[in-house]
Formats: structure tokens, sequence, C-alpha cells
């Protein structure tokens, strides 16, 4: 089987960014282990205190932002870090070519019953004419991103990463520590039977989500004429690596409970990345209005709501919410 460093120099990397990339995966291995250990490692339970997203933080959630941030700082590639469990960026070094996004570890309320956690990142070049500890320099497209994936902490652990050239999943070889490519140039299949979403939340979604997801629901005696599978691991990084194997649809949508938030996900840790790497697979990423790689952020914890996945049913999804525009 094909290394990263392998895969990655034929996908053009530059050495820098390979050398990034290896960084950051062994912050990456390091959370695999304490993940694995669980208990026996008092990783498990809440602190007392919640991050910048108002959100009470797990123990392993403190632990794995200590370990990336640690590990990225000390590289010298790395100009500044943006994180979902940092209030603003972190600068690292000044002369750091890179700036990388990080979620820790997404899927936070898995942690406790041992389900589906994993990190996400991405990375974009650092403008050189900005001091490190500037948040405006995070404020980059993501069509901008050089590359992005996750860390899938599961029975085994596994990596989905794009550097631009497809999306490519490895697994990590236990034995001899190493990232091992074990399916090259993944591709979303279009049409799919399954859709991922919150279904507690169905009475706070606007209408199109709700019509949407109500003629799904309707099986082969509804407009769609097939009958669809829900599923829902409760974790984006776990929803998404299910879309990217068999296909499927995901959305986390706006809902009215908090008018002033556009969304739950976050751009830069979690929407951004993981468009990335639908699209490098042939799907689709978008919000009910536009393509979420062309979004320009205006803060670094900006939220958006979500629909990606398989090309065929996220159109379809898009189209209702065009016609009620209309309407």
């Amino acid at each position: 089987m094909k290394r990263l460093n392998s895969q990655l120099q034929e996908d053009g990397c530059p050495l820098e960014l390979i050398l990034l990339i290896r960084t950051l995966l062994a912050g990456c291995k390091e959370i695999s282990f304490r993940v694995g250990q669980g208990e026996l490692a008092g990783v498990l339970g809440s602190t007392l205190s919640e991050n910048v997203q108002g959100e009470t933080q797990k123990k392993l959630d403190v632990i794995s932002n200590q370990i990336l941030k640690d590990i990225l700082s000390e590289s010298g590639y790395v100009k500044a870090l943006s994180s979902e469990e940092e209030d603003t960026v972190v600068p690292c070094h000044p002369e750091g070519k890179y700036l990388v996004s990080i979620d820790p570890l997404d899927g936070s309320s898995n942690i406790d019953i041992n389900s589906l956690i994993g990190t996400i990142f991405s990375i974009q070049h650092a403008p050189q004419w900005m001091d490190a500890d500037d948040p405006e320099a995070f404020l980059q497209p993501g069509a901008q991103t050089v590359a992005a994936g996750y860390v899938l902490y599961g029975p085994s652990t596994v990596m989905m990463l794009t550097t631009g050239r497809g999306t490519h999943l490895y697994t990590l070889d236990k034995t001899h520590g190493g990232f091992l490519l074990t399916k090259g140039n993944i591709q979303i299949p279009e049409q799919t039977q399954e859709f991922a979403i919150n279904a507690s939340n169905q009475r706070h979604w606007e209408k199109p989500m709700q019509d949407y997801i109500g003629d799904l629901l309707k099986g082969e005696d509804g407009p769609r004429g097939k009958n669809f599978n829900m599923r829902w691991i409760a974790a984006m990084v776990g929803d998404i690596h299910r879309v990217l194997t068999r296909g499927g649809i995901f959305t986390y949508p706006y809902d009215n409970r908090e008018p002033n938030k556009p969304g739950k996900l976050r751009l830069l840790y979690e929407a951004n990345p993981m468009s990335f790497l639908i699209e490098q697979a042939g799907g689709m990423a978008w919000t009910p209005e536009k393509r979420i790689m062309e979004i320009m952020p205006t803060e670094i914890h900006q939220r958006v709501p979500v629909i990606m996945g398989s090309k065929q049913e996220v159109e379809v999804c898009l189209e209702y919410h065009t016609k009620a525009k209309k309407d």
C-alpha cells in the first residue's frame, strides 16, 4: 500500500505542506491513543467551563485542543491557528507559511458513549503582510484552501484528505504508526436513498426543509417515488464519512430558535473543510443560497446552514428552497 508521503508527492504538494500535514497527524495519533484508552486515561466526562461557542467542554475536547495547539505551534510551519475551542486566533510562528483551522474533537456528545468522534482541519496560505495574531488573516473563502481533511477515531483510525487532487482515504497502521492509502480518488454516488438530519429539530426548520424531508419520509408513495433511510450519528465527521463512503445527503439547516444564528456548524472548522472533501469527491456542498466554498467569512466563528453530499440529491433539496422564494 502507498504511504501518505508518496501520495502527497504524487499530488504535487510542496515539501513544507507535506511536513505540516505529517505534524498535524502526529497530534491526531496522540489523540487516537487517548481516545482508545477512554476511562483508563481519565479523559471522559465534562469540565466545568464553556468554550467560546457557549458549549460545555468535555475533558477530551480540552486535551485534544492542547495537543494540536502545542504540536502545530512548535512546528515552525504555522503562522497562526484558529480553533473552535479558542476565543481568538493563536499566533504560532511569525515566518510560518500556513494558517490552520481545527475542530479538535468533533462529536463531543459521543465521547462518553464510545461512539464516533474525529478531528477536522483545513490549511490555507498565510498572508505574510499580516500579523500572526490578526484574525482577519483567516477571513478567506474556502476556495483558497490548500488542504483539508478529518481523522475519524472509530474501530480503526482513518483519515480523509484532499489537497485539491481528489479525496483519498488513509488508514492508520498501528503496527508501524503510519497512514497508508487504502482508497484513492473516492467518488460519491450521484443518487442516494439515505439522508442525515437531526429530525428532533423538525418543528424549528424553515418550510422548504420541512417540505423536503416530509417528502422523503413519504417514501415510494410520495412525490420522490422511492423509500429513503435516515441515518444520524450526531457527529458531522461520522455522518460525512458515511456520505463519502457510500453516498447520501447531510444537512444541518437553519432553524428559528435563535434567529441571529444562521446555523449550528462553523464555516471555518466544519463547513469549509468538509465541502472541499465533498466537492473533490464529485459531490455538492451548499447553503440554501450559495456554494459554501464561495462564502467570504466575516469572523472566525461564523456559522452557516449546510446541505452537502450526493450531487443529484443536493440539487433536489435546493430546488425546494428556490421554489419557496418564487412562491
